[in-house]
């Protein structure tokens, strides 16, 4: 039996009321991932029966959305990803640095993703470059993994 909160039932929970009171803010896109997530593995996207070849045993098994966002889909795949990742990282100190768009640069941005976002990526970039180079801070070259959270 199932007792932890999903984020398919927060969805299925307060999703009518969030898009309603985000409606024109919401991209199509996201629409589709929160309807995916909503209906995965239940009877919306249909089922089949796995049965056991041993005991007899039968259940229905729902379908999953395979959505690359859906954390029941993807969470493997997911945690595969990190651990790859984290094989790749060096043995250095590590810093998390978060940049972010004012509050009035929302509604542009949201029409203009594209543009903004890689203006927003590259000026951060150069931000960091330029003050990790300067001897009064770091005075060395380093890297940079850029990802974006909207």
């Amino acid at each position: 039996m199932r007792t932890s909160l999903e984020v398919a039932d927060i969805f299925r929970t307060a999703g009518p009321a969030y898009r309603a009171a985000h409606a024109g803010h919401l991209s199509l896109h996201q629409l589709k991932i929160m309807s995916a997530i909503e209906h995965c593995r239940t009877a919306a996207l249909g089922g089949h029966v796995e049965a056991c070849t041993d005991c007899g045993h039968w259940r229905i098994a729902y379908n999953s959305c395979r959505n690359r966002h859906c954390p029941k889909c993807q969470g493997a795949a997911a945690r595969t990803w990190l651990e790859a990742r984290e094989a790749d990282l060096l043995p250095v100190g590590y810093f998390h640095v978060v940049f972010t768009l004012p509050a009035e640069i929302a509604a542009i941005a949201f029409t203009n993703k594209a543009l903004v976002y890689d203006l927003l990526f590259k000026a951060a970039a150069e931000t960091m470059l330029t003050i990790a180079a300067d001897p009064q801070h770091l005075g060395a070259r380093i890297g940079i993994t850029a990802v974006l959270h909207t």
